[in-house]
């Protein structure tokens, strides 16, 4: 992916195999990775794996045990918040746009079209082109919700009902249900994964410190009252200047998950030997985390990098990861604790075989290479009818075959196109009034998608 996301590594940015819209700038990185050999990082040995509980409550769902946290640790330097608001063209103007057509048969990715600000998309405030090109599934209608300033990376909402989101540029911005936008926090180092404390106000933030192809760092922080600090860092980052700290959920056993990129591709030292690299115990992982931070442990290996993860109602985590640059399939995963999920063991003429004694975890399902799955949410509400526990994964490439959101029914099974003809989509999350929200990375725009029936 780009700068940021990085799924697929240096080469599946959609800068590099589709020309994105002129009225967004895409930052890319011009370095290129460091020959040099890693030194040994001394951690110590993860604690025993507890298994995830599956106690539900009523209908079903999950009952999250909440663990109190304090965050104690140092301190970051917390900028001054400036209140940003910024609403539709088509609003700012005092007219009202016709609603966006309801889809009656099969989804087709709409065709490129040129606008003022590009030759393949509308232009970033184009309230009515932007509801026009959207494809959703038949009984359903997507709106141009809000725009943020930056490259929006990371969705969630808040106890307080506002929509929270993180952008590659360092802020998090809140969205109200008028779809005006404000500064909520800055200065981080591309934030790409937050996520609220089930029953609190603390919003969880996994972003970088040192943002270097070979031994770079990354972190959780925790947000609350106006203040940032540390819960925990030593995270590996960040190959090719990509691979990192991902996404952030919370369990239903209290606990905070965050998902960690890969140091190399395929498990090679990066200093041009064909050698394989010791892994560092926390690459290539879903860390879990007490939310005071004294416990972080991995829960899972071998995922190369997965960008987001997600809890289904029976207590099932689903994780989205990226294939090395050589092009086999991106993947979905249902994780298994303690599992091996296949990195860093792939097939290719410079590839490492697994020993004989491991038991590689498969995916589920399999999306086109370098497709860059991305952002991932289970859909726990009620106002999609059919639709609860299914899973939503945003594809965030250019590549002919993303660009959209796919949609699994529940236990991951059956895939189909949901949603179609956003330029860079990257995150999902479900709101309070049960609508779908879609965060597009290259264009800012966030998407509500509902159903009409």
């Amino acid at each position: 992916m780009g700068y940021l996301v990085g799924c697929q590594g240096s080469g599946a940015s959609p800068a590099a195999h589709q020309e994105q819209p002129t009225a967004v700038t895409l930052v890319s990185p011009s370095a290129t990775p460091t020959a040099t050999t890693r030194p040994a990082v001394a951690i110590a040995e993860p604690a025993t794996i507890t298994p995830i509980p599956t106690t539900s409550g009523s209908a079903g769902r999950p009952t999250a045990r909440v663990v109190a946290a304090t965050a104690t640790d140092e301190e970051l330097p917390t900028p001054a918040l400036t209140a940003i608001t910024t609403t539709p063209t088509s609003q700012s103007v005092g007219s009202t746009p016709p609603p966006p057509p309801v889809s009656s048969g099969p989804l087709e990715q709409p065709p490129y079209q040129a606008s003022p600000c590009s030759d393949k998309y509308p232009c970033n405030d184009d309230v009515e082109g932007w509801e026009a090109r959207i494809r959703v599934a038949a009984g359903f209608q997507a709106h141009y919700y809000a725009r943020v300033p930056g490259s929006p990376t990371s969705l969630a909402f808040g106890p307080d009902g506002l929509l929270y989101a993180a952008v590659q540029e360092g802020t998090i911005y809140t969205i109200d249900n008028q779809g005006t936008v404000a500064a909520y926090v800055g200065g981080f180092n591309t934030p790409t994964g937050i996520a609220f404390q089930p029953g609190t106000s603390k919003l969880y933030v996994s972003s970088r410190l040192r943002n270097e192809n070979v031994n770079g760092e990354a972190q959780v922080s925790v947000v609350q009252g106006g203040g940032v600090s540390q819960l925990f860092g030593g995270i590996p980052c960040c190959y090719t200047y990509l691979h990192a700290a991902n996404g952030l959920a919370f369990g239903p056993d209290g606990y905070g998950y965050v998902s960690v990129g890969a140091r190399a591709d395929h498990g090679e030292i990066l200093d041009g030997s064909g050698l394989q690299d010791v892994l560092h115990p926390w690459e290539a992982t879903i860390l879990r985390f007490s939310p005071d931070g004294d416990l972080v442990e991995p829960y899972a290996y071998g995922l190369r990098n997965s960008y987001d993860l997600a809890w289904d109602s029976q207590g099932q985590l689903y994780a989205t990861d990226n294939a090395p640059d050589f092009g086999p399939p991106d993947e979905l995963h249902r994780v298994a604790p303690g599992g091996q999920h296949g990195y860093p063991w792939y097939e290719c003429d410079s590839c490492f075989s697994p020993p004989p004694e491991v038991a590689i975890v498969p995916p589920i399902y399999q999306f086109i290479p370098h497709s860059a799955a991305a952002g991932i949410t289970v859909y726990l509400d009620d106002d999609f009818p059919g639709y609860y526990n299914s899973l939503f994964v945003a594809l965030w490439s250019a590549f002919p075959g993303a660009q959209k959101i796919v949609r699994f029914g529940p236990g991951g099974v059956g895939a189909s196109d949901f949603a179609l003809g956003f330029a860079a989509p990257i995150d999902a999350a479900v709101g309070p009034d049960g609508a779908l929200y879609v965060a597009d990375w290259a264009t800012g725009i966030i998407f509500r998608i509902v159903y009409v029936g």
